[in-house]
């Protein structure tokens, strides 16, 4: 295997468990939120997805499961469909003060594990990794043959 090959295996595989360990444990084992709609949630706060077609494409799904996604969330507490000032045809999701509370326990969580996974490394290395890590985003991001497949793998 050439080295260019062991780098993107080490990745890939480094990329896998994040993804795994995100996945349990975005919200805690307490949580009474799901991770199918913390998803949801996580999408809206981020300003992915703003209607139930820009959550499926934000989630790689299709819009059926994102419109069972979102009734999960509604009725929940969580989501909140309300009429597009522009277009009152439309149903814009907004997060409700649940919803809110719940993203920003999970994100609050996530940027403690981050920090205490990096606490004894030194400025100058988690500047330099965040730098190459949100280049890497990026790089799939614009990629044709990366879209979308590297996420839900």
């Amino acid at each position: 295997m050439e080295e260019r090959d062991t780098v993107a295996a080490a990745v890939e595989a480094a990329m896998v468990r994040i993804r795994r360990r995100q996945t349990r444990g975005a919200l805690g084992k307490d949580s009474p939120v799901p991770i199918s709609v913390f998803r949801v949630l996580d999408a809206v706060a981020g300003a992915n997805a703003d209607t139930v077609g820009t959550l499926a494409a934000a989630l790689g799904v299709d819009q059926p499961r994102a419109s069972r996604l979102v009734a999960q969330a509604v009725s929940s507490g969580h989501l909140e469909r309300v009429a597009d000032q522009q277009d009152g045809r439309r149903a814009v999701l907004r997060l409700t003060p649940a919803g809110r509370a719940a993203v920003t326990t999970a994100r609050d969580g996530r940027r403690a594990a981050m920090a205490a996974a990096m606490s004894d490394w030194t400025d100058r290395e988690r500047t330099e990794f965040a730098r190459l890590l949100a280049r890497f985003v990026d790089a799939l991001d614009e990629s044709p043959r990366t879209r979308g497949e590297v996420a839900e793998h």
